[in-house]
C-alpha cells in the first residue's frame, strides 16, 4: 500500500508532534489487560469473555468429541 505524498507529510508532522506524543503516553498509562488480576492471568475471566462473545455473535456451541489420537507429540 502506498501513501500519497500529502499523507506521508502528515504522518511525519504527527510523529514530530510533542502534544501527540503526550496524548499517546496518557492513553498508554490508562491501558490495562482485563484478563490479568494481581499480575496473573485470570482464566475464568477469559472463559467468561469468550462465552459471552460467542453468545453475542450467535455462535453455536460444538458438541464435545474426545480426541482419538493415541500418540501426540508437540
Amino acid at each position: 500500500m502506498s501513501l500519497s505524498p500529502e499523507s506521508e507529510r502528515e504522518f511525519v508532522e504527527l510523529a514530530a508532534s510533542q502534544s501527540f506524543r503526550r496524548d499517546m503516553e496518557t492513553v498508554a498509562a490508562g491501558r490495562h489487560n482485563p484478563f490479568l488480576k494481581d499480575g496473573r492471568v485470570d482464566v475464568d475471566a477469559y472463559i467468561e469473555f469468550v462465552t459471552q462473545f460467542n453468545e453475542f455473535i450467535n455462535h453455536a456451541r460444538a458438541p464435545f468429541r474426545p480426541i482419538q489420537d493415541r500418540f501426540m507429540a508437540l
